[in-house]
C-alpha cells in the first residue's frame, strides 16, 4: 500500500507541475500570439474597440511591410480597377485607395541585421573562447582584476556611451557602416562571452590536456582536439546569448546608423501609412524578425539544455 500511495502522490505532483508549466507557457506566449494575430488582421480590425479575437485573416500587413505606397484619387483608382493585369497585392492596396510604387527597405535592413549579428557573434565567441581559455588554464597576473574589468564593460547602459561612440565613429568614418556595428557588438558581447565560457572551461579537468601533452600533442592540438569537443555545450549557449543581444539591440542601431547599415529593430516602429501607424505591418515585421532567432534557439536547444547542467564531468 505505501508503494501505491507513493506512486499516486508522484503522479499527482507530476500532473500539477505539468499544468503549472502549461499555464506559465500560455501566459508568456500571449504577447507573441497577439502579435501573430495582429499581423494577419485587416486594418479596421486592428484598431477596433473592443479588440476582435475572431477575424478574417489577410496578408495586408505583409504587403504594407514590403512595399511603398502612394494615395490615389478617385479617378485614378477607378482607372486602375479596370486594369486586368493587376496582381493580388496591387488589388489589395487598391481597395484602400493606395498604389504600390516600389519595394520597401525592410528586406535590406533585415539582411543588415543578419550580417551584423552573425559576424559579431562569431567574433565575440572566438575571441571570448581564447581569452577564457587563457584565464582558465594559465596564471595571469591580476587575473581577478582583469576579469572584473572585462565584466564592468557590460555594466554600462548602451545609452550612456552612445554619444561618445557616435562622435568617435564620425571622426574615423565608421558611422553607419557594417564594420562599425560589428566591432561595437563584438566588444559589448565579449565580456559576456569571456565570463560564460570561462565557467564552462573550468569544469573540464586539466588532466585531459596534461595527458594529451604527455602523449606529444602541442598546446594548440590539445585545445582543438580535447577541450573544444567538451566545451561544445558552453560554446552553443554563449552563441545563442550573444546572437540574441546583437539581433535585438536597438539603441546603438538607432543612433549610429541611418541608411546603409540600419538594422531591423529601429526600422520596424517607423512603418507609417498614409493614414497613420500601420500596426498590422509593424506586427508582421516583428513576427518575421522573431523567426530567425527562434529557429537558431530551437536548433541549439539540446546544447542549451545540456549547458545549463554542464559540470557533469568529474576529475
Amino acid at each position: 500500500m505505501p508503494k501505491v500511495e507513493n506512486t499516486v502522490r508522484a503522479r499527482t505532483v507530476t500532473a500539477i507541475r505539468a499544468v503549472v508549466a502549461t499555464v506559465m507557457c500560455i501566459l508568456f506566449l500571449i504577447p507573441v500570439i497577439w502579435m501573430m494575430m495582429t499581423a494577419f488582421k485587416p486594418r479596421e480590425d486592428v484598431i477596433s474597440v473592443p479588440p476582435k479575437m475572431f477575424f478574417r485573416p489577410t496578408l495586408e500587413g505583409f504587403v504594407s511591410l514590403f512595399t511603398q505606397r502612394s494615395t490615389l484619387t478617385r479617378m485614378q483608382q477607378e482607372r486602375l480597377e479596370r486594369n486586368p493585369n493587376l496582381g493580388w497585392a496591387d488589388r489589395m492596396m487598391l481597395q484602400r485607395g493606395l498604389k504600390i510604387i516600389g519595394p520597401s527597405q525592410y528586406v535590406q535592413r533585415l539582411l543588415n541585421s543578419v550580417i551584423i549579428a552573425i559576424l559579431s557573434t562569431i567574433a565575440a565567441v572566438v575571441l571570448g573562447l581564447l581569452a577564457a581559455y587563457a584565464f582558465s588554464r594559465f596564471r595571469v597576473r591580476a587575473s581577478a582584476d582583469w576579469q572584473f574589468f572585462i565584466l564592468s564593460t557590460r555594466m554600462l547602459p548602451a545609452v550612456v556611451v552612445t554619444i561618445p561612440i557616435f562622435l568617435m565613429y564620425t571622426q574615423i568614418g565608421l558611422n553607419d557602416t557594417h564594420l562599425g556595428m560589428i566591432l561595437l557588438y563584438t566588444v559589448f558581447n565579449l565580456s559576456l562571452s569571456v565570463w560564460l565560457l570561462k565557467g564552462f572551461l573550468d569544469e573540464i579537468p586539466r588532466e585531459y590536456e596534461e595527458a594529451a601533452l604527455v602523449d606529444g600533442y602541442t598546446r594548440w592540438q590539445a585545445f582543438r582536439k580535447i577541450v573544444l569537443p567538451q566545451a561544445t555545450t558552453g560554446i552553443a549557449a554563449t552563441t545563442v546569448f550573444c546572437l540574441i543581444f546583437a539581433w535585438n539591440e536597438y539603441a546603438f542601431a538607432l543612433m549610429l546608423t541611418r541608411e546603409r547599415a540600419r538594422t531591423a529593430p529601429p526600422s520596424i516602429p517607423t512603418v507609417l501609412g498614409t493614414a497613420g501607424v500601420e500596426w498590422s505591418a509593424i506586427a508582421a515585421g516583428s513576427l518575421l524578425f522573431l523567426i530567425p532567432v527562434v529557429i537558431v534557439t530551437f536548433a541549439l536547444r539540446n546544447y542549451l539544455l545540456r549547458g545549463i547542467t554542464f559540470g557533469a564531468l568529474r576529475q
